[in-house]
């Protein structure tokens, strides 16, 4: 068994995106559909720029599928640029603040952005998107979804207990609710506030940040490792997100706010799950946690994360992303070569990207979820994968 891996290549505005994902069991049937529908959702969101009026991303599967199936070796993928301008496009004369620009000149000894931008831009985000959504089956396959929604654009902000009765909707009708949005969100009625910040910051020249939280639910308790600090699936998780351009904080359950409560308001008691003649969906076992474990949690302050291991409530984290930095009215900076104080230049954007970068927020959580899945029962094929998720979910049922 390979460990699951994925690698990207390509420029902004180079020739293709280039994906490889390695470790995905033999035997998995995949939906390459479902793949070219999370591509198309990156590109849309209110507030997008005009580059996603040119692409049309789609998938082109290379290797690793037989008949519709993986066979266990690396899939190889590309994602065409339309917009294949790389060696025509002028190299720009200033660093544009917010950006790699200068931090990356400086790390090439050149004064050439173009060198830096290219790779640095968020374009590369739709591979990894891809990735995501070619490993996320694996995890659909036993039950578990991955689910990211807007809570927060521009200082307007989503309604708690709206999202909290949608997200408990069945899976169908939580995307339909996210798809009618046109940030992704799960509150209606805060769409004309969310319309209206968006709109003041494109007359403006202006740019927005916000907050996007992604939710997994049907995890088994167990998945990461206490072993070592890299292991932790905090880590994992959060150095994946941190991975995605322009993204500045990551929480997981309460977050910082539990460093404002004491602990008798932070940590989740543990409670005996109620039987099948106590009214609850109980197990073979008698157990109706997760999983059909014969436990549960009070509350799930922790966001389904204890000592770097998921608990089997749902996993609930939040990422903050700064506005993107290349306004429209510029911002200053100075020239290469003389130091003069100039307005950046601009180049082609966005008003913002939230609902785009919960989309790849989602697509980053599923590849890791899926790689941490996969360590605790993986196998060479699905087959054995299954037998070994069949196994440990009757030892976890047993404890």
């Amino acid at each position: 068994m390979t460990q699951l891996r994925w690698t990207t290549a390509g420029e902004s505005h180079g020739m293709a995106l280039v994906g490889i994902v390695e470790g995905l069991p033999a035997g998995l049937a995949l939906d390459l559909d479902r793949v070219n529908a999370e591509l198309a959702r990156r590109q849309q969101g209110y507030g997008r720029g005009g580059r996603m009026r040119i692409e049309t991303d789609t998938i082109e599967l290379l290797s690793g599928v037989r008949a519709g199936k993986t066979l266990g070796s690396p899939l190889a993928f590309t994602i065409q640029n339309k917009d294949q301008t790389i060696e025509r496009l002028p190299v720009p004369t200033n660093p544009r603040p917010g950006h790699a620009d200068l931090a990356g000149c400086f790390k090439l000894g050149e004064r050439d952005p173009r060198a830096v931008l290219e790779r640095a831009s968020a374009r590369e985000t739709a591979t990894r998107v891809a990735c995501g959504a070619l490993a996320r089956q694996v995890l659909e396959h036993f039950g578990i979804d991955v689910f990211a929604h807007v809570v927060e654009l521009g200082g307007v902000a989503t309604r708690g207990e709206e999202r909290a009765r949608v997200l408990a909707l069945p899976r169908a009708d939580r995307d339909a609710v996210r798809a009618s949005s046109a940030f992704f969100a799960l509150d209606a009625v805060a769409e004309p506030a969310l319309t209206a910040v968006v709109d003041r910051a494109k007359e403006a020249g202006d740019t927005l940040g916000g907050v996007f939280e992604v939710v997994a639910t049907g995890l088994p308790p167990g998945l990461g490792s206490y072993h070592s600090g890299p292991e932790r699936l905090t880590a994992r998780l959060g150095g994946a997100l941190f991975s995605i351009p322009a993204m500045k904080g990551v929480e997981f359950g309460l977050g910082f706010e539990s460093a404002r409560r004491p602990g008798s308001q932070v940590h989740d008691a543990i409670l005996g799950a109620p039987s099948a003649e106590a009214g609850g969906q109980a197990s073979s076992s008698g157990g109706s946690g997760p999983l059909g474990t014969r436990y549960r949690r009070a509350t799930n302050h922790a966001g389904g994360l204890e000592g770097g291991m998921t608990t089997g409530e749902p996993l609930i984290l939040r990422v903050a992303m700064k506005p993107i930095p290349t306004l429209r009215r510029g911002l200053p900076t100075v020239e290469f070569e003389t130091l003069e104080e100039v307005q950046a230049t601009y180049q082609r954007s966005d008003v913002t990207s939230v609902p785009a970068a919960s989309v790849v927020g989602e697509a980053l959580t599923a590849l890791v979820l899926t790689q941490v899945f996969l360590e605790r029962f993986g196998g060479d094929a699905l087959e054995q994968v299954e037998g070994a998720w069949r196994a440990a979910a009757e030892r976890a049922r047993a404890l």
